[in-house]
């Protein structure tokens, strides 16, 4: 069970071409650019969000004869191998974190509009968003982090080191600079 008083580690887990599909944000472009879009707003989210995203694009009528899994900071992409659909490869990561899932050590969240995938994953403990809901989470998540990192007012006084130095630390290099 994780410590007393700490919060459960987060994933997400991301049906890629489900949430492509879905149109909004990531239509309209080719598929590669279309991946690459969902994978730099998922790397943005989860910077934002601090928590770990698994993004998988299913290779099922593809010539990929074998997993990868490509690390990108918080976020580690997963393109299936062939004849491997993505809801199944999901279902077995949701298999693997389901006893930490059950003490309390992680929460899953698994984003695909996939009805049946929604069911499935809720019998395996994760919770389940459709992909509306995680682009309507990351547009908001995004707008909310622009609008705390946003850059001082042009007007705004800029201070050096020394001026935010506490006294008695100016004091000190003082008297250091005087050879005391």
């Amino acid at each position: 069970m994780s410590a007393p008083g700490r919060p459960p580690k987060r994933v997400l887990i991301v049906d890629g071409y489900n949430i492509i599909n879905a149109g909004g944000d990531f239509s309209g472009a080719s598929l590669a650019d279309a991946r690459e879009k969902l994978l730099s707003a998922l790397m943005d989210y989860a910077g934002y969000s601090g928590q770990r995203v698994i993004l998988v694009f299913d290779a099922w009528m593809s010539d990929r004869q074998t997993r990868t899994e490509e690390n990108h900071g918080a976020v580690t992409v997963v393109y299936t191998q062939k004849g491997e659909i993505a809801d199944r490869y999901i279902e077995r990561l949701c298999d693997d974190f389901a006893h930490d899932i059950e003490v309390r050590r992680v929460e899953v969240r698994v984003a695909s509009s996939d009805a049946l995938e929604q069911t499935i994953v809720l019998g395996r403990g994760a919770t389940r968003m459709s992909a509306r809901e995680l682009m309507y989470e990351m547009r908001a998540m995004r707008d909310d982090g622009i609008r705390h990192a946003a850059p001082l007012r042009p007007s705004a006084r800029r201070t050096s080191i020394g001026e935010r130095l506490p006294e008695d630390v100016k004091r000190r290099l003082d008297e250091l600079k005087k050879g005391k």
